[in-house]
């Protein structure tokens, strides 16, 4: 008897396996979601973004920053797309960390409409910018990853969330960490995805604190390089304009690589939380940035593995919110 049951629950426990692999849970993406209805997907991301970088250099940490402000606010699901219209009365786009800062929306809504041409009302506008920003490391030297798909769209923004959930570059390391742990990122997570400014600008207003009256104590921030300092005060003079773009990497503004890694080392962290990575006593920061420092490949490891970690953080799947036709807004409205 007692064998007869060891073989009941041996099978039970085949059948099961078997039934998860050919049918997977509702909440699991997958690499492979949409190779039977829109194979191509990926080669017309790819395309796009591509012919993107050709006339704007920018566009790649643009569209890599997007997937990022999206999933932490109520996870990866292309909230962060919408405009106000019919039942959304606030959008994530006005909210501060966003407000004439986040950029991509029209190369989003060219490849949007691509990818409707070729699958229409299959793939959604959060796995289009999952598929950009893997795109748009790659394509600038960086890891390739395999990006899991299968998440829906939201049919809610959620302004107030952007406001409070997003990591400011005005924060200490100990609040920023918060905000990973909060979506169940860990501390390698937080310094790999930091390492996204390898490329990018930005405006003097995310860092002017540090130049001129830092922490109300009338001087620069003591861990600024002093002759990268003086670069800044040029590039940004005390009542000047805020908006005046600098590069977050000063070495190799447009290659995705982990010069952001060695510039922290000697002081040359553009934000406040860049170099906070480094520069904090005590900090477990410090070793990972060591390590990135000195072993890209290692860096180039962390950084695909936690853009997966980011990539789950609770996605839209089943039958939860929508494909979106028009990324902008939701249907029927």
């Amino acid at each position: 008897m007692f064998s007869t049951n060891n073989t009941y629950y041996s099978l039970l426990a085949t059948i099961f396996v078997v039934l998860t692999f050919v049918f997977p849970s509702e909440g699991q993406l997958s690499a492979t979601f949409y190779s039977n209805t829109c194979s191509n997907v990926s080669t017309i991301v790819r395309n796009s973004v591509q012919q993107a970088l050709t006339s704007d250099s920018r566009i790649a940490a643009s569209l890599t920053r997007l997937h990022f402000h999206d999933c932490f606010v109520d996870g990866c699901d292309g909230s962060i797309l919408l405009d106000v219209g019919g039942n959304i009365t606030q959008s994530e786009k006005t909210a501060a960390p966003n407000a004439n800062s986040i950029r991509g929306f029209d190369v989003v809504d060219s490849i949007k409409s691509s990818v409707e041409s070729s699958c229409p009302g299959v793939v959604s506008c959060a796995d289009i910018l999952a598929l950009a920003a893997e795109s748009s490391v790659s394509l600038s030297g960086g890891p390739s990853w395999s990006v899991l798909l299968g998440r829906r769209d939201s049919v809610t923004a959620n302004q107030a969330g952007a406001n409070t959930s997003i990591p400011s570059p005005f924060e200490s390391l100990a609040n920023i960490t918060s905000k990973f742990s909060a979506v169940g990122l860990d501390t390698t997570d937080l310094v790999a995805l930091s390492g996204a400014h390898t490329f990018g600008r930005a405006q003097c207003q995310f860092f002017s604190q540090r130049l001129f009256n830092f922490s109300g104590t009338g001087s620069p921030d003591p861990t600024l390089n002093s002759t990268y300092l003086a670069t800044l005060q040029q590039n940004c003079p005390q009542n000047g304009s805020g908006s005046t773009l600098n590069n977050l990497d000063p070495s190799t503004p447009d290659t995705f690589d982990n010069t952001y890694f060695t510039n922290l080392l000697i002081n040359q962290g553009l934000l406040q939380t860049d170099q906070e990575l480094f520069s904090t006593n005590g900090s477990s920061t410090i070793s990972i940035v060591n390590n990135f420092a000195n072993n890209q490949s290692a860096f180039f490891q962390a950084f695909a593995q936690s853009m997966i970690n980011m990539g789950n953080i609770s996605p839209l799947t089943g039958t939860q919110g929508e494909i979106r036709t028009d990324c902008k807004k939701v249907n029927g409205s």
